[in-house]
């Protein structure tokens, strides 16, 4: 069967943005516009349980009004298949962005016209720069009070090192937003109402100074700056083309379609980002925000392919988007419905067949492809074929989980994977019934396989099953999920942080192991330094050993010691991070010396080492920031301080205030409890993981009592 749709034709998108910027609300009018529902759901009518968007159908998302995980819908604007996947905007779900960032050609950076750029936000930005992905700016909320687009603008520009090009400034903001300046078609947008069916009215740019006055002197400094402002468009665009430029300059005439071509051109290749304004919830510019995607955001393949590369993860060549290719997938999501489990692919080359069998490369296996079905949200629709350029979603599959590549079992290759970041909390988890005993170890698998930022694992003194998340919420929600997708009841143990261990400074170390018991004997010696490392550094091995002091053959063992000793330290059993371990010296014994002596000596020496050291405990440190009234700061910063945090910079944002700053992870459990009250329930706050820092010594015994409890 021939492909249907030129690939130029297809736009594969995520919605990204800080926690309720109004992603979903976006999504839902996306959905309408584009005649996929005939009906608009808003988020804050779902908390009853009654209804839900399309995006946030989990029963955990309606009850709390946000996105948990990212849901994939399709839609067709002007003739373009469009492929949208809406992201959480919470911080314990940033993996959800991350994995969906993989895999898409293009993004759409939602910000809240009056907050401006927020701390998820440039996280998400971030990742989406790690991953080149190409980006549109959507400011929404233009019709909130104290919203502000320069401020949103200066923050694109500042705070996330964009080069914004504005194609739309706001007509009015507040309660009288009424539309936008469109500076790419030279023309004004003024809606007639809010309501969803209302039609706009377009007016040339020179005519609405005389038709637009506002209240807010700001709002009015719009309106006079255009014809400075499309100026600034004008040149910034077509300088990506030297004849348009030249023929600018020359005679100030333009051609509009090289104009378009030029911003397509620098979105593409990341020079430019796009800057649009709107109010989703009014239902003012999302018909122009599907104009700019299917105009300025890239087709599947048009910014290049997907790195291939080898077992170490070295870049040996790039496979080109096309269906001319052996079959090329990337499983980048894994979830369990009642379908089964369905597992998320992106299609780079080739095409993939029901009843095709396929290499899973990562892991060695081969997948039958039994039914191959398009995921709208929640539903399901069965089809018997995928392409080059295609997100859809394999059923049944056994062995695949995120971030596996799947091939043509004849021509294999290992696409470059995803980077997954580390669990900075754990909870023991216990079923609540003995019914659930064995059904428990099974669904806490699946959750994990599901989502690679948990990890389960058993501690081996209590016999606890422990697992580790990115946050309260995250594991609150996996344990609540577990009860409404795979029937099994679970509590949830006091949280726990994942402290690390290092070394306090250099130390030199010999050990020998000697073991005689009639027979052959076991003997190694070994003369290590251990040195502490650069955060970040990881576990540094070296092999300084000259003239055979010990074995070729031996070294491999003392590496692996050090590196598998290194996950349990000496002050806490916590695993042991940014060091180097440089084996200097050694001797061996032509009978009695062997790897696995040479591995009992390392450990032995590594223990004692550590010790040696006067070894540090570190804590993850959060980087925090609180937006609430500036009547209640005060209190806010007080007990930022008593819970050992630092401010690092305090502010406005639109009508509220913010402050900034570092706060240990231990002192942060119930913190939403102390907000709520202290702010009468005005206040919000983000966080997220920053880096690890040394424990104060005298806090050390504290700490380690409290967590023990």
């Amino acid at each position: 069967m021939a492909r249907k749709k030129p690939l130029a034709l297809y736009r594969n998108i995520g919605i990204i943005a800080h926690i309720d910027a109004g992603k979903t609300t976006t999504t839902e009018r996306v959905l309408y516009y584009t005649g996929r529902k005939h009906q608009i759901v808003n988020t804050h009518e779902t908390k009853d349980g009654k209804g839900s968007t399309t995006t946030d159908y989990m029963e955990q998302e309606r009850k709390r009004g946000i996105t948990i995980q990212s849901a994939a819908v399709s839609a067709v604007w002007r003739g373009h298949q469009i492929n949208v996947i809406d992201t959480p905007g919470h911080v314990d779900f940033t993996i959800e962005v991350n994995r969906s960032l993989r895999v898409l050609d293009g993004a759409v950076v939602v910000f809240d016209g009056v907050a401006g750029v927020e701390p998820q936000t440039e996280t998400n930005w971030r990742l989406a720069d790690q991953y080149k992905v190409p980006r549109l700016c959507y400011v929404n909320k233009m019709d909130r009070i104290g919203a502000n687009f320069a401020h949103c603008v200066k923050g694109i520009r500042e705070r996330l090192g964009a080069n914004a090009l504005l194609c739309q400034v706001p007509l009015g903001s507040s309660d009288e937003f009424v539309g936008m300046a469109d500076l790419v078609a030279g023309v004004g947008y003024i809606w007639a109402s809010d309501d969803k069916d209302s039609t706009w009215e377009s007016v040339p740019l020179a005519q609405l100074k005389d038709r637009m006055t506002f209240g807010s002197d700001a709002d009015n400094a719009w309106i006079a700056d255009l014809p400075k402002l499309r100026q600034d468009l004008l040149e910034t665009a077509l300088a990506l083309d030297d004849d348009a430029f030249e023929k600018l300059i020359d005679t100030g005439e333009f051609d509009p379609a090289v104009l378009k071509q030029c911003i397509r051109k620098g979105t593409v290749t990341g020079a430019l980002v796009p800057v649009l304004c709107g109010s989703s919830y009014k239902n003012k510019g999302v018909q122009q925000l599907l104009d700019a995607v299917v105009d300025y955001l890239p087709y599947p393949g048009e910014n290049g392919g997907i790195a291939m590369v080898d077992e170490d993860g070295n870049v040996v060549g790039e496979q080109a988007v096309t269906d001319d290719a052996p079959a090329r997938a990337l499983a980048f999501k894994v979830i369990n419905d009642q379908f089964g489990t369905l597992t998320f692919c992106r299609i780079y080359s080739g095409v993939i067949r029901k009843g095709d069998t396929l290499l899973n490369v990562t892991r060695g296996k081969k997948e039958r492809v039994g039914r191959i079905v398009e995921v709208q949200a929640d539903d399901t629709k069965e089809i018997d074929e995928v392409r080059a350029g295609d997100i859809c979603a394999f059923v049944s599959m056994k062995d695949t989980e995120t971030g596996d590549s799947l091939s043509d079992p004849a021509h294999p290759a290992l696409l470059e994977r995803m980077r997954f970041p580390d669990p900075v909390i754990s909870v023991s988890v216990e079923p609540k019934s003995r019914n659930d005993v064995d059904k428990l170890s099974t669904a806490l698998y699946k959750m994990v396989k599901a989502d690679p930022s948990l990890r389960m694992e058993v501690d081996q003194e209590t016999g606890q099953t422990v697992l580790k998340g990115m946050g309260e919420l995250h594991l609150e929600i996996t344990i609540d999920r577990m009860r409404t997708e795979l029937g099994v009841e679970a509590s949830m143990g006091k949280p726990r942080v994942s402290f690390r261990e290092a070394f306090g400074q250099s130390v030199e170390h010999t050990y020998t192991h000697k073991k005689q018991s009639g027979g052959s004997g076991q003997f190694a010696e070994v003369k290590m330094i251990f040195e502490p490392g650069e955060p970040g550094s990881g576990v540094v091995f070296s092999d300084e050993v000259v003239g055979g002091r010990v074995p070729r053959e031996y070294i491999p063992a003392v590496e692996h010691a050090v590196r598998t000793e290194s996950q349990e330290g000496q002050i806490a059993g916590y695993e042991v991070v940014d060091f180097k371990a440089r084996l200097v010296d050694g001797k061996f014994h032509d009978v009695d010396s062997s790897a696995l002596a040479f591995e009992i000596a390392t450990r032995q020496c590594f223990r004692e080492a550590q010790k040696l050291s006067k070894p540090k405990l570190l804590e993850p440190i959060m980087s925090l920031e609180v937006v609430t009234e500036a009547a209640y700061l005060g209190d806010i910063i007080g007990d930022i301080n008593r819970r050992r945090g630092t401010i690092t910079e305090q502010g406005q944002k639109g009508t509220s205030a913010f402050v900034q700053g570092f706060v240990p992870l231990s002192e942060m459990f119930g913190y939403i409890n102390f907000l709520r009250s202290a702010t009468s329930g005005r206040g919000n706050f983000s966080m997220i993981f920053d880096h690890y820092q040394e424990v104060p010594a005298s806090m050390v015994d504290k700490l380690m009592e409290k967590e023990a409890k």
